[in-house]
Order: structure tokens, then sequence, then C-alpha cells
């Protein structure tokens, strides 16, 4: 058993509400009363055998059930949380302004030409880099009014994904490291 880190795809984003208690409370119902969660926005930290598929489906069907609405799941190990703060390929960003710093959780691993393709998009000072399972996206001049959305990061690299900021992608990683 390890420490997993869980990200919900899309919840308290227009009209879509989960409260964490509801999250816990539907972690524990799938077998996992240690369920922690981090910030509001759809993170819990969680022991189990493996950040697999059949995780991510387990906890998605626990929400369904306990919610009532589908909600998309990535799971990450701590292995995997640590290799992507340390693919990192913006660290000034994340030490200087970390809330403009992005790591998209992807279902998988895009193609080099859906990369290539999105980056053609880019019509701003944003920059994005492939990184393990991730995509890193930039926004030196803020989030709010960038082009560079999720649906259309999604539409590119043909991939499913949930965004969080570094701080919180920091923060997840440190609560998953072995001690």
């Amino acid at each position: 058993m390890g420490k997993v880190a869980v990200f919900l795809r899309a919840v308290n984003l227009a009209g879509r509400r989960l409260l964490m208690a509801d999250f816990k409370r539907a972690l524990e119902a799938c077998g996992h009363p240690d369920a922690q969660t981090v910030v509001a926005t759809g993170n819990a930290v969680i022991l189990a055998r493996a950040a697999d598929p059949a995780l991510e489906a387990r906890i998605a069907a626990a929400l369904e059930t306990t919610l009532g609405q589908p909600t998309e799941v990535f799971a990450r190990d701590g292995a995997q949380m640590a290799a992507i703060v340390a693919a990192n390929p913006f660290p000034a960003m994340a030490r200087d302004n970390p809330g403009h710093l992005v790591v998209v959780v992807l279902s998988g691993e895009p193609l080099d030409a859906d990369v290539a393709a999105l980056q053609a998009r880019i019509k701003g000072t944003e920059r994005v880099a492939l990184g393990p399972e991730a995509l890193y996206a930039c926004y030196p001049d803020g989030i709010g009014a960038s082009k560079l959305t999720a649906a259309v990061i999604e539409r590119a690299l043909k991939l499913r994904g949930t965004a969080r900021n570094w701080n919180t992608v920091a923060k997840m990683a440190e609560l998953t490291r072995d001690p």
C-alpha cells in the first residue's frame, strides 16, 4: 500500500458543486477510510495498492453512487507525482509565480504530433511542454484571459485531463512522498 493522489475533473466549475466532505464520504464508501482531501478543487490523498485505471473506475463509481453525478478521476502514486515535479521544464515560473504554472494530468501519453499541433495553436505568451502523463502550461500573463483553455488542450491532444496549479501539484507530491 502506498499513498496515491486523486484528482477529479471539472468539479466546482460551471455550476457543478462538490463539497469536500461529500468527496471524502465517497472515498470512504469505496474502501478508503484514510482519505484526506486537499484544497477545495477535487483533490485527495488515499492509501491504495496502485494508481491504475481500476482504482480510478472504483472511485468514479463511488462518486456517481454517492453524489449522483458522473465524475472523471485521475490517480497518481507518489513516484509518479515525484516524476511530475522533477520533470518541470519551467522551474523559474514554479519559484516566482507558481499560480501561473499549471500541470494538466492526462488520461494517457499524447502523440508528439498532437503536442506540436497544440504548440502551433498558441498565439499568446503561453508555453507548454510535455511531462510524464502530464502537460505543463505556463501562463506568464495570467490564466483568466488566456485562449489556451482546458478545452483547447484536450482537443489538440485528443486526451482528457484535469489541471492544477503548481502550488497544488507540489502539495500533492509532498503528501504522497514516502517517509
